[in-house]
């Protein structure tokens, strides 16, 4: 084995180091941890839509508030699994809350917001107010 051989083998061993220690290290196993909520927004002259991802959550179990321009989702989830595993029944439950909040360019008119879980996604439908344009400050 000759010199430059060694050497690519320590630059190629270098970086696979690094993406082993560059991978996020979890305490929990992952899947005992409820997901955070994702999300999908867009919007028209009219509205903002968003999909929200919220996998085991009962629509009593979800709470959506509306400040303004500021849309806060909040879900508790309780999660059952059962699995047999040769004479033994295992049970493995978990519990905890997600939440997410963001804010959108233009404030919602609370009074028409329309939401709907289904298949575990929350869509919600968030008018615009009118009337609350964005106005430019001239700058002197």
């Amino acid at each position: 084995m000759n010199a430059f051989t060694r050497l690519d083998r320590i630059e190629n061993l270098f970086p696979e180091m690094m993406r082993r220690w560059a991978r996020p290290m979890s305490v929990f196993d992952d899947e005992r941890m409820p997901a955070d909520i994702r999300l999908d927004v867009s919007e028209n002259d009219k509205e903002y839509v968003v999909s929200a991802e919220i996998p085991g959550a009962r629509k009593d179990d979800i709470r959506v508030s509306i400040d303004g321009n500021y849309v806060s989702i909040t879900a508790e989830i309780k999660k059952d699994e059962e699995e047999k595993h040769g004479r033994t029944l295992l049970k493995e439950t978990y519990r905890g809350s997600m939440s997410r909040g963001f804010t959108l360019g233009s404030e919602v008119d609370q009074a028409n917001v329309v939401a709907k879980l289904e298949d575990g996604v929350l869509r919600l439908t968030l008018p615009k107010r009118q009337g609350t344009s964005s106005h430019v400050v001239p700058i002197q």
